[in-house]
Parts: C-alpha cells; structure tokens; sequence
C-alpha cells in the first residue's frame, strides 16, 4: 500500500523534533500498528530513534545507560522487547517467612535485572545513607543479542557459588507472584529451551542415545497443547513433590560460577567515571560468559567441550526415572549449607519414587479397597508425579510471574506457607494526597539513623508506609518488611505504628536538638496522634500503645511511644543506590535462596563467611515499647 493512500504523508512529513513528540505517545502495539499500513511508515517505525523513546518510556534505566546497553545487542528495537517484558518484575517482592523478613528488590543490572535480597543486619557507624548494606543476589534475567531473556538462579552449595540457567514464562504485566517452577515440554519444540543437564553422564554413546516415549494414552488435541503448555501445572503437585523436584533438578542443572564471571552484578554510581568504566569492562566480560554457558550447558567455560546430546539443554525424563534411586541420600535439606542447616524429616528419594511408582502401576489393596468403598483421599487433591513428568520429553527450571487473587491485612498480603514464590509490595508514589507513602528506612534510639558508641549496633528496620481509609479516616501505616535484629522482635508483616493523619497531636518533642555533638534544632513541621506496636496478646497479636508521629522540616519522621518514650526514626531511601553502594554477601542455597520457606525466629541469614558485621542481639539494646 502507498503512503498516499493510507494517509502517512502527513506523518512522513514531520520533522525529527516534532515526530519524537508524537513517537511519545504511541505504545509498542502503536507502533507496531502503524509499521503495517505501508513501506515507508514501516521504515520509519523500524528506525532506531523511534525505538530508543520507547526505550525510555518504560523507564527502568535513564538515557544514559541506555546507550551502554545499546551496544551489547542487535537494535533498542531488540532492547525494547527485553524492557517491555521484563519491567512487571522490577519493585520489591517479599515472603513472609523468615520474621526478620525476606525482603528481594528487582533492579536493573546490565543489559539485565537483578534480584537482590536485603539481608537483615545492624546499622553501622556511618548511618543509612553512607554504610554499606548488604545484599546477596537471588536471581538475574539477562537479555540476549536478539532480546530474547536467559535466567539464573543463585545459589551456594558447599563453599561453592552456582548458578541454576532456566527458562522465563511470558510475564504478565499485572504479575503479583513469583514463582520458582519445574516445567516439562516436548521435546520437539524448537522454541525457547529449558537449560538443564542430563542426569547421566556417562559415555558419549549412551548420552547420543534417544529415549522415544509414547503418548498413546493421550489425544491427540492434549499432544499438541503440551508442546506449549504443561497439561499438570506444578502448582498440583504435593509439596513434597515439588520440593524434591526443584532439588533434584537443581543438582543437575549446576553451573559452577567460574572466576572470570564473579564479577558486579551491576555496575557503581556514576561517581567515579574511572570506577565505573572498569565496572563496565567486567559486565561486558560477564554477561558474555553467562550467555554461552546458557547456550552451551556445560558446567565449565570450556568451549571445546563436547557438547550432550540433540538438546544440550534439557533433562530427559527417562533418565530422571534412572537416576532417582542413585541420587537417594545425596540431597541434603533445602537450608542445609555452611551453617544453615536443620532437620531432615523428608522421606527418601527411593522411597519417593518407589511411592510414585505404586500411584501408577499398582496401588496398595488397601488404597484400592477404600476407592471401591468411595473413601476420599489426598490423591483427588494432589496430581501425581508420573502424570506431571508425562506432560512432555524433557524438563527444566522455569520463573513463572503470575497473577493470583490476594487477600491482605494493612498491606501485607496473605501468602501460601507451600508456594516457592515471593509476593510483590505494591510501592506507591508520593502524592500531594499521600506524601508519605513508599519505602522508609529506620532505627529506633536518638539521634536518628547512626550508631552511638554505647551502642554500636543498631537494628536496621525496612517499613512500607502507605494509606487507608477506614470509617472515614485517613490512616497512615508504617508496615515491617525487613528488621535487623539477631532474634525477631516483631512479626514480619506487621504494622510498626498506625497514625491518623486527620488528627494532629499537641505532644512535645522530648529533645531539643538532634546530637549532643552536632546540637542542631530541631524543626518539627507536624506531629500526628497514633498507636505503635508493643507487647500485648503474644508474638502473632501484638497490642499497641499511644504515641505520636513527628514530622522534619528536613523530610524525616519519628515515631515516639508516649509511655516509654521509645523512638523509632525513619529516612526515605532510594533502595537501588544503596545496593550500588553495598556489599555483596554469599547466598543462601539456591531454593531457599529464592524463597526461605521455613519458619525461623533467628536470623538465618547472618552466618556469612568473611563479613566483619557483628549480629548482636537488638533485643536487650531496644526493648518493645
């Protein structure tokens, strides 16, 4: 079709300037559309200036990066692609176990992102702002040439840092779960490949061999959807089911990180040109590596290594079933590694299998006599490993962001105790309305946010600040997502102070000045009537006391209980430069370095090796109040 009789003239004959106004408000869809009606829009809209606004409308990296990243794939045509689907994820996601909190950031890395967990810890001489957090990485997805995603997930086993590659079902943009997934498909599908090991590894001859499986007992309308979709999702699994999957499959896929690829994640603040240059030389060099061993599927960066057989990439499913028994024993408990460990009740895997075996080839005369008798059991509401693996040819890991209906209490979601998943936080954007909202940073004590010399550590607090109405009033609550402490003093999830914005206080400030050493004033801009938490009804349903919020003409605020005049000060932060400026720490292994699951009072993650952060306990050093 000509541009004449679609009507693009008009467009054809803007200017530069004036088309980018326009290009400003078209979508990627938009743009899409438009590369359709005739050659020369479609010329245009393939241009690499249209495709860098839409780079920068998405708005994870500014202009400036974008450049950097532009020269590590084909096109921003490309990049886009990797922005547009990837940007769901970026934002805080959180678990609600353990109480200290189970806090992970998505943030940019490069030409990738990154998800970062904030490791509970105490405050160090130089405040919030100048200390170094410390942060261990969960997992990254990183765009390759054509702007197609590889992931990784992280992990520590045995002195060792691994990465687990995978695969990233298609995000959906209103995504609030995370979930860390087994996927079977079919091992014809040329499309995107699950990265995974064989299971065996012995001969060349016996790794070339194919294993043909039969779908007799399918139709032919269920063979054809497994190619795209699991026709048992993992979700319907037991957990022990999947718990063991995720384990099995993730000793296999392993990758140990080769020293060459353990450098940034991404890089410094741009406050130091030189510093960041070389970091930008080591990304290069990393992201290079880890798409290859992606690609590759060996363990080592050795790229005259043999490569397994048809798809290096996948894990048969026959030699799964081969290799069950073989692994019995080898699995150690999902928080088992360098000082993380505790009690192992699960069965083993022999048994495991031997049990699934039974579902499908001959079940016990008892299961059968009460299924005649018309007993219910588990089995109607869990499907069974057999089933599940039948699904496809080959199986891997997979990130699966989705959508599921979530009930909350004072905007803390209510999560599953059985899904390996993080949940996000919605982080509202200050308003002239909600000026308050988004994340705070905190310690309780004065002054505000450093450490004194009679009390080194002081306990780090994470709060989400955000608004509700309740019977006509505005309230303002201060919820915890991560604490600092060695031992947990307040249910993660909780609400640390609840303030009615609609009604002021006429409560004193207790002190004059911020430090005896600085003796600044302090200006106080408002002061709100509220209740903090305290000791009431037990560990899951604290009582509150009276208090009174206090807001800085500087921006910060102070919580103060009236009766033990407790204080908890607060500071806004801007999570991604204090990662930027952080210190990396070892992860967890890689399960429970996703989602840690299990119940815990103390901090699980602060047995790290070579870190001088001592964890005192903040419980005698700040009481409840």
């Amino acid at each position: 079709m000509s541009s004449e009789s679609c009507g693009s003239s008009l467009l054809l004959a803007l200017s530069d300037d004036v088309f980018s106004i326009v290009t400003w408000s078209l979508s990627p869809r938009d743009i899409g559309n438009l590369s359709l009606c005739c050659r020369s829009l479609y010329a245009l809209m393939e241009s690499e200036k249209v495709w860098q606004i839409q780079c920068e409308m998405v708005g994870i990296v500014t202009l400036r990066d974008l450049v950097q990243w532009r020269k590590a794939v084909s096109s921003y045509k490309a990049l886009c692609r990797f922005l547009f689907n990837v940007q769901p994820l970026m934002g805080i996601w959180v678990h609600q176990n353990p109480e200290l909190g189970n806090v992970v950031y998505v943030m940019p890395g490069f030409v990738s992102v990154v998800g970062c967990r904030i490791i509970p810890q105490e405050l160090g001489p130089l405040g919030i702002e100048d200390g170094p957090i410390l942060w261990a990485p969960v997992f990254e997805i990183i765009c390759d040439f054509d702007g197609s995603t590889s992931f990784f997930l992280h992990g520590r086993e045995k002195g060792h840092d691994y990465v687990y590659p995978g695969f990233v079902k298609p995000i959906g943009r209103s995504c609030n779960v995370l979930l860390l997934e087994i996927e079977p498909r079919l091992h014809k599908n040329q499309g995107k490949s699950l990265h995974s090991k064989s299971f065996v590894h012995n001969s060349d001859k016996e790794l070339s061999r194919k294993i043909c499986r039969s779908n007799s007992g399918l139709s032919r309308s269920q063979r054809v959807f497994g190619q795209s979709e699991t026709l048992v999702p993992f979700s319907r699994l037991a957990f022990s089911d999947r718990r063991k999957l995720l384990d099995v499959i993730t000793s296999q896929i392993r990758l140990k990180v080769p020293d060459a690829a353990v450098g940034p994640l991404f890089p410094r603040l741009r406050d130091n040109e030189e510093n960041f240059q070389k970091d930008m030389v080591l990304l290069l060099e990393r992201r290079s590596m880890l798409i290859q061993m992606h690609k590759l599927g060996g363990g080592h960066m050795d790229l005259k290594a043999s490569l397994l057989p048809s798809d290096p990439t996948q894990l048969q499913l026959s030699e799964i079933r081969k290799s069950l028994d073989r692994l019995s024993g080898s699995q150690n408990s999902i928080n088992e590694d360098d000082g993380h460990r505790q009690c192992n009740r699960r069965k083993t895997l022999s048994k495991y299998f031997r049990d699934s075996l039974n579902q499908i080839f001959g079940k016990s005369i008892a299961t059968t006599a009460n299924s005649k008798n018309g007993s219910s059991s588990s089995e109607n509401k869990h499907a069974s490993l057999e089933d599940f693996l039948s699904s496809g040819d080959t199986i891997g890991l997979t990130l699966h962001a989705s959508h599921v209906k979530l009930s909350s209490y004072r905007a803390w979601p209510n999560m599953h105790d059985s899904r390996f998943a993080i949940y996000r936080l919605p982080l509202r954007i200050p308003t002239a309305e909600q000026e308050y909202a988004g994340l705070w940073g905190g310690t309780f004590g004065w002054p505000p946010g450093k450490s004194s010399k009679d009390k080194p550590g002081k306990a780090l607090f994470f709060l989400l600040l955000s608004y509700e109405e309740c019977q006509g009033q505005q309230l303002l609550i201060a919820t915890k997502i991560l604490e600092g402490t060695h031992y947990v003093l307040h249910p993660n999830g909780s609400a640390m102070f609840v303030v009615n914005i609609d009604e002021p206080s006429f409560d004193p400030f207790p002190w004059d000045t911020d430090a005896d050493a600085d003796s600044l004033a302090v200006n106080i801009k408002h002061v709100f009537k509220g209740e903090g938490i305290a000791n009431g009804y037990g560990f899951r349903y604290p009582g509150s006391k009276p208090g009174s919020l206090f807001v800085f003409q500087d921006g910060q605020l102070a919580f103060i209980w009236n009766e033990s005049r407790a204080v908890l000060t607060l500071q806004r932060l801007n999570l991604q430069e204090l990662l930027k400026k952080g210190v990396r720490v070892p992860a967890l292994p890689p399960i429970a370095n996703f989602s840690y699951l299990t119940k815990s009072y103390s901090n699980v993650f602060a047995e790290f090796p070579n870190t001088s952060t001592s964890w005192v306990s903040s419980r005698e050093e700040h009481s409840d109040p």
